[in-house]
């Protein structure tokens, strides 16, 4: 049931419908709706994935408590490794099995030793990333004695289950969501109004935005050995703004529809194509994975601190999980391993905290600077981006060399080009701009005008024919 589909679009007013009109009685039953929901949800992606998604939820609920009541350091170690290693091993299963083993026989090939190996036939559990990282956080943040066990299952099953972030996102924290689900919510006419706002602006990004650079972009990537330098380029562009109307939308689109049942969730981007520097790009691109892996990977490695030696050694580490955790593939590795080449310069030189404060420009000589960083910025987010885009590293490699061959064929360029795809993004990036201090540019000033035009724009533009899913989904 993707975000976009007229499922969901039936879908969503009956669990709302439900929810402040029938079962809005106790805290106790309007979790128990929102959690039949959410396995009705996840449920219509592949029903047999459903058992997988308990047994997590089980798991980490009954070593969450047993960590707690655990009178020995031994005793607590057990049951947080028993956690680790399970949730890890379904992760390692699903998503890195076939990878590792086909990585693994293709290198005894190049020594001459012709394997073949098992794979395994099986699909990847959506969302499986991401409702993981919910039950570790949790478990960790027990075992550290940050939060204390949740003893109410119900309670605890909607924070890793809940449906607007079960399959993409924002991956919460048990000490941000867990507080909002324990106590009984009261409608909030402003807050559901601004939930449907973020609905729309999500909506448009994805199926105006995404959809339609996808078109262009796919092109491109699929014919690149035929096409121009300027072309190439201009295909990297596309997929720069289809992977951020795609995710940065869905996750508006979670936020919006939390917000519906009274609910916040953690806000996943804040205008990332926005950054003077690569590190604060990263502050601002899917916030809720960088800060987790910030936690509980990068700090507890050292961080930026200890020799120069060991804040090299822990950039590259928290990069290249990364990336891995993108998906099993070579080509998310070497996307990593070049965000940390474009980071390392600006750690070492201390200057990875510089751009802390809210962009601004005016005509003067410092704006053209800031305006020249962040267009820099951009540009080596879209080069690396050719690598998360490829098929395989070869690809991505002929895709660069095509581009440094300086090749230019106006004919070519002309059929890359679309007065729509022109017409809506410059009405994107000209209103987050100018909203860029809101947490959805439709808030606030002027927000009834501005739903009007994007709403117009959906159905003038919105690719509904394709119905495409997300991008994220695969992760």
């Amino acid at each position: 049931m993707f975000f976009n589909s007229l499922a969901f679009a039936i879908f969503l007013p009956i669990v709302f419908f439900l929810y402040w009109f029938v079962f809005n009685k106790t805290k106790s039953t309007q979790n128990a709706l929102l959690i039949v929901a959410s396995y009705y949800f996840y449920s219509c992606w592949d029903w047999r994935f459903l058992f997988l998604l308990v047994f997590s939820t089980f798991l980490d609920y009954f070593t969450g408590i047993q960590i707690e009541k655990s009178n020995s350091d031994k005793r607590r170690k057990f049951w947080f490794w028993l956690s680790i290693l399970v949730n890890l091993g379904f992760l390692g299963i699903f998503k890195y099995y076939n990878f590792f083993a086909s990585s693994f026989a293709e290198m005894l090939s190049s020594f001459g030793f012709k394997v073949s190996p098992m794979l395994l036939n099986v699909i990847l559990p959506v969302g499986i990333s991401f409702y993981t990282f919910h039950g570790l956080s949790y478990v960790i943040d027990i075992y550290n004695k940050r939060i204390k066990a949740e003893y109410n299952f119900v309670d605890y099953s909607l924070f890793v289950s809940y449906f607007p972030l079960l399959v993409a996102g924002p991956i919460e924290r048990a000490t941000h969501l867990l507080p909002q689900v324990k106590v009984k919510r009261e409608f909030n006419f402003e807050k559901a109004k601004e939930g449907l706002s973020q609905i729309v602006w999500g909506i448009f990004k994805k199926v105006v935005i995404a959809d339609n650079c996808a078109v262009f972009a796919n092109k491109i990537f699929d014919n690149y050995a035929a096409m121009d330098s300027f072309s190439l380029i201009l295909g990297s562009v596309y997929f720069a703004f289809q992977i951020y109307g795609d995710f940065s939308g869905y996750s508006d689109i979670a936020l919006g529809v939390s917000k519906l049942f009274g609910i916040d969730l953690l806000r996943n981007f804040n205008y990332p194509y926005f950054s003077r520097d690569i590190a604060e790009f990263w502050r601002r691109w899917h916030i809720s994975l960088s800060s987790w892996f910030r936690d509980y990977l990068y700090i507890p490695l050292g961080g930026s601190k200890g020799s120069k030696l060991k804040q090299v050694r822990n950039v590259f580490v928290i990069f290249l999980v990364s990336g891995f955790w993108h998906g099993a593939n070579w080509t998310y590795i070497a996307w990593g391993f070049i965000n940390a080449l474009y980071f390392l310069p600006l750690l070492l030189l201390k200057i990875n905290r510089n751009n802390l404060e809210e962009t601004a420009l005016s005509w003067n000589s410092s704006s053209f600077k800031v305006l020249a960083s962040m267009l820099f910025t951009f540009a080596l987010t879209c080069f690396a981006w050719i690598f998360f885009r490829s098929e395989n590293i070869q690809m991505a490699l002929d895709y660069i060399k095509r581009i440094v061959s300086f090749t230019f064929n106006i004919s070519d360029l002309k059929n890359q080009v679309s007065y729509i795809i022109v017409i809506v993004l410059s009405y994107l990036i000209l209103l987050e701009w100018m909203n860029r201090k809101e947490e959805c540019p439709l808030f606030n000033q002027f927000s009834r005008v501005k739903i009007i035009i994007t709403v117009l724009l959906i159905l003038l533009f919105g690719q509904f024919d394709i119905q495409s899913k997300f991008i994220y989904f695969q992760f």
